[in-house]
């Protein structure tokens, strides 16, 4: 055994021995997509049995990036994105450049 390789107290585990997760069936309620610079949000409300969310994808040049919002959760996610909308509208840009 090499001095690093210890034997884990939460035996052994090998994550690719599970059994893969059973498809959940997601109905899409509604996609709109945007293109900013050289980023495409891609914004889609689904829906499965567990309730609706929305997912946010963000490609940049074949790099995909999700996060997904739970639906009760999307007023206050409103919320914050309109506060920031404003912030960025009533600050000026910086003029210094990072070093």
């Amino acid at each position: 055994m090499i001095s690093n390789e210890r034997p884990s107290p939460f035996g052994n585990r090998s994550y690719g021995s599970y059994p893969p997760k059973p498809p959940v069936n997601e109905d899409t309620l509604k996609t709109e997509k945007i293109q900013i610079e050289r980023k495409t949000f891609v914004f889609t409300l689904k829906e499965n049995p567990r309730g609706r969310f929305l997912r946010i994808t963000e490609d940049v040049g074949g790099r995909r990036d999700t996060i997904i919002i739970p639906a009760p959760g999307l007023a206050d996610f409103k919320k914050i994105m309109d506060e920031m909308v404003r912030a960025a509208a009533e600050t000026p840009p910086s003029d210094e450049k990072p070093e």
